[in-house]
């Protein structure tokens, strides 16, 4: 036997050992990602029929959808709950971390203070915040009434309610950022710092030619999944505003939308077509999130 034939045998095990490695992951990927998307997607071609039946009605929920008014104040509510967290979330967290880089005193009883409403349960986070923001005993308008501000309603105001929900959103997820980005800063080499002394450069020059580079990919990563995770958003939204609430219009995302429609009313059809239009949106931010990548972003 030559050389050539056993290094050949030799490729192939390595090959079928690392196959046999990440079979659980693409098992699992399979199963609960690649199928229940295809699923959906067949389901969205049909329509219930009495109490257990199913109808095939082709593209008719789809008519439905892109006919539906409330679909499109759905899709806006949830662009504008996107541009409410995540660029003021990402900012605030890239702030914080800053912070918690420099030399302060009880540095990591901050990061565990941040870092602590990830932990907790969005339901009791929003039911907390639910009463925060009561018009007449809440804290927040109470604290207002000090300053000499009349407080809104927060929780029944069109336009008001989701800025609430997006409040809630950010503080939600400030801390998830805030390590992601921290773990960023304590990576960029001190030596970058050093030289940038030896040259005179300030504070602001530092932070915007060499600290933002360093850690664009670490933004890049936050970004993305903090968008789809504000795409994604329902149990914040929906227990904060029920269908009786008149800000409700104005506050409901596609993933309330899907909910009501396919676990409310059981139009598993019409829920699934929804679905497939939220996979849609997300699939094509994150395509236009990754052509971005190759400008705004900079690996070392």
């Amino acid at each position: 036997m030559d050389l050539r034939t056993v290094n050949k045998r030799r490729f192939k095990a390595e090959y079928a050992w690392g196959y046999l490695f990440i079979m659980p992951t693409i098992i699992g990927l399979v199963i609960l990602n690649i199928y229940p998307l295809f699923d959906t997607l067949v389901l969205s071609l049909y329509k219930k029929q009495g109490l257990v039946g199913m109808k095939y009605v082709g593209l008719e929920n789809y008519v439905k959808l892109f006919g539906d008014s409330l679909t499109w104040q759905s899709t806006l509510n949830t662009f504008l709950y996107v541009i409410y967290t995540v660029p003021i979330g990402i900012f605030l967290s890239l702030i914080l971390a800053t912070m918690l880089n420099n030399k302060i005193r009880f540095k990591s009883l901050f990061r565990g203070i941040y870092f602590l409403p990830i932990v907790v349960a969005p339901a009791a986070v929003t039911l907390v915040w639910k009463w925060i923001f009561n018009s007449e005993f809440g804290i927040l308008n109470q604290f207002l009434n000090l300053l000499g501000i009349k407080g809104p309603v927060w929780i029944s105001t069109p336009g008001v309610t989701l800025i609430a929900a997006a409040i809630i959103g950010i503080w939600s997820n400030i801390g998830y950022d805030l390590v992601m980005i921290l773990a960023g800063l304590q990576s960029i080499p001190g030596t970058l710092y050093e030289a940038a002394d030896i040259d005179g450069v300030n504070a602001w020059q530092r932070f915007f030619y060499i600290t933002i580079p360093q850690i664009s990919p670490v933004l890049f990563f936050v970004t993305v999944m903090r968008t789809m995770n504000s795409l994604k958003q329902f149990d914040t939204i929906y227990l904060l505003v029920d269908r009786s609430n008149p800000a409700f219009r104005s506050t409901q995302t596609l993933m309330v939308q899907f909910y009501i429609e396919a676990f409310q009313k059981y139009n598993q059809g019409y829920g699934a077509a929804i679905a497939a239009w939220m996979f849609v949106i997300i699939m094509l931010i994150t395509v236009i999130q990754f052509i971005g990548e190759k400008k705004l972003v900079h690996y070392t």
